[in-house]
C-alpha cells in the first residue's frame, strides 16, 4: 500500500466518522460521544499527514503513535455507541467499528516495522 493510498483511506475514515456522529441520536450522552468521536474520528488523517514530513524516524513513530491512540479512542466510542445503542441503524457503526480495527492492525505494525528499523 502507497502512503497516499493509507492516506486517502484516512480521509474517507474521517467522513465516514462525520457520517455515524450525524446518526448519533441528540441526547447528553450522545452529544458528549458525538463530540469525543468527531475529534478523535478525525484526528488520525491529520495525524498522518504530519507523520509524512516527520523531522526523524523517532518523530514519525511518535506521530504514529498518536494516530494509534486516537484510532483506539474513537473505537471506545463507537463501542459505547453500539451498546448503548446511540444509532438507531446498528449496521454504520459495524462498518466503521471493522474499518477502525483495520487501521489500527496497519498503524501497530507500522510501528513496529519502524521501530524496528531504528
Amino acid at each position: 500500500m502507497k502512503n497516499f493510498d493509507l492516506e486517502e483511506r484516512f480521509i474517507d475514515y474521517a467522513i465516514d466518522i462525520s457520517d455515524v456522529v450525524d446518526k448519533i441520536d441528540n441526547s447528553k450522552l450522545g452529544n458528549y460521544i458525538a463530540g469525543q468521536l468527531i475529534r478523535s474520528g478525525t484526528s488520525p488523517a491529520l495525524n498522518y499527514g504530519e507523520a509524512q514530513s516527520a523531522e526523524s524516524r523517532k518523530d514519525f513513530v511518535h506521530k504514529l503513535k498518536i494516530v494509534l491512540k486516537e484510532l483506539k479512542e474513537s473505537r471506545v466510542c463507537l463501542r459505547i455507541s453500539e451498546k448503548k445503542p446511540l444509532v438507531t441503524n446498528p449496521d454504520v457503526l459495524t462498518t466503521t467499528i471493522k474499518e477502525t480495527e483495520e487501521l489500527i492492525a496497519i498503524i501497530y505494525k507500522s510501528i513496529n516495522t519502524a521501530q524496528s528499523n531504528m
